[in-house]
C-alpha cells in the first residue's frame, strides 16, 4: 500500500486517544442514533453520499451490534477477531469481510498495528456494480441481490481470503485512495472500481467463506472449483466419481445448498466465459460456442439470447 496512505490510516485518532485515556469503551453516540444496537449510516455518511470509509477504531471492544447499511472490512495490516452470527472470524492482512444488514457483529479489541478500513455502503451503491457481476450463481451474487431487494435468502457475511490476489489488493487501495482524495468523477470511478472488484472476487469463488455448515461449504467449493476447471466438458457423473458420491445424491445436495442445479451452474459459467471471449478475442462465434462446450451452435445462440436479450454478435458489437 502507498506509504502516505498507510501512514494516514495508522494515525491514532482523537476517538482512540480518548479510549486509551479514559478506558470507558466505545462512545455509542458516535455510531448510533438510539439504544437499539444498530450502527446508523446517518452518523457516518455525509448527506447524499452512498459510500465512505473510516479506519476501524482500535483498543476497544465493540459489543454485539447490527448495521443499517452494508459494511465491507479490509484488513490493511495485522488482524482482527470478529464474531458474526455466532461464528468466529479471524480477518488477516489483505482479507475482505462483507457484512449484510441482517448480520450481527461483535469485534474484539485491535492493537495499534492492526489497521483495518471499514467501508460504509448504502445498498443503492451496488445498483451499477451488480450489472457487471451478471447472473452467474455465486455467494457474492446472492449477497448483493439480497442487499438490494431484501430477499432474505443471501448469506449474512462473506469472508474473502484473497491476500495473495494482487488485482484485488490494488482495487481496494484504489477505492480508498479515491474516497480519500475526492477526485473528479469520483462517484463513477468508485462504482466502476467496485464492479471490477466484484468480477475479480467472482474469479476467486473458492476463496470465500460464508455461513453454511462446514460440510456444505466444503462441498460447494469443490463443485464450483470443478466447474471452473471443467466447464466445457465436465459432467456431474464425473464429479460424483471424483468426490466418491452417488450422482443422484450429489445432484440433490447441489440444488439444496445453492438453489441451482448442476446444469444451471455449468451453463452460467459457460455463458460467462463466452462473454469474455466475445469481448476480448476475435474468435469466430462458432469457435467460441465449441470452446465453451456447445457443439450445437443453434442451441448456443438460443440460450445466449434468452439470458442476455441479444445474439452473441450483437453482444460483441455492443462492447
Amino acid at each position: 500500500m502507498d506509504k502516505e496512505l498507510f501512514s494516514k490510516l495508522s494515525e491514532i485518532t482523537d476517538e482512540e486517544k480518548t479510549i486509551l485515556r479514559e478506558k470507558n469503551g466505545i462512545d455509542k453516540t458516535i455510531y448510533m442514533s438510539d439504544t437499539d444496537g444498530i450502527i446508523d449510516s446517518g452518523k457516518l455518511l455525509e448527506e447524499g453520499k452512498l459510500i465512505t470509509y473510516r479506519p476501524h477504531t482500535r483498543f476497544v471492544h465493540f459489543p454485539e451490534h447490527g448495521h443499517n447499511y452494508i459494511e465491507v472490512v479490509y484488513m490493511c495490516s495485522g488482524s482482527t477477531h470478529h464474531v458474526i452470527d455466532g461464528n468466529d472470524i479471524y480477518l488477516s492482512e489483505g482479507e475482505l469481510l462483507f457484512l449484510s444488514k441482517k448480520a450481527r457483529q461483535e469485534i474484539y479489541p485491535a492493537g495499534e498495528n492492526d489497521i483495518a478500513v471499514n467501508f460504509i455502503i448504502l445498498p443503492e451503491f451496488f445498483s451499477e456494480s451488480i450489472k457487471m457481476l451478471g447472473n452467474d450463481p455465486s455467494p457474492l451474487h446472492d449477497f448483493v441481490i439480497d442487499s438490494l431487494v431484501g430477499a432474505g435468502d443471501g448469506p449474512s457475511y462473506l469472508h474473502f481470503k484473497v491476500s495473495d490476489i494482487l488485482p484485488i489488493q490494488n482495487l481496494i487501495e484504489n477505492l480508498i485512495w479515491s474516497l480519500e482524495k475526492h477526485e473528479p468523477n469520483m462517484r463513477n470511478i468508485n462504482r466502476i472500481t467496485m464492479g471490477v472488484l466484484f468480477l475479480q472476487l467472482l474469479n476467486n469463488t473458492e476463496r470465500v467463506v460464508f455461513q453454511t455448515s462446514d460440510k456444505d461449504h466444503k462441498l460447494m467449493m469443490s463443485v464450483l472449483g470443478y466447474i471452473e476447471d471443467n466447464y466445457a466438458n465436465g459432467e456431474l457423473k464425473d464429479l460424483a466419481s471424483l468426490l466418491h458420491y452417488d450422482t443422484f445424491w450429489l445432484s440433490k445436495e447441489i440444488k439444496r445448498i445453492s438453489s441451482h442445479t448442476y446444469s444451471e451452474l455449468v451453463m452460467s459459467k459457460r455463458l460467462d466465459q463466452a462473454c469474455f471471449l466475445l469481448t476480448n478475442t476475435r474468435m469466430k462465434i462458432i469457435d467460441i460456442s465449441m470452446k465453451v462446450g456447445y457443439e450445437n451452435v443453434s442451441y448456443f445462440h438460443r440460450i445466449f439470447g434468452k439470458r442476455f436479450g441479444m445474439s452473441p454478435r450483437q453482444y460483441r458489437i455492443s462492447r
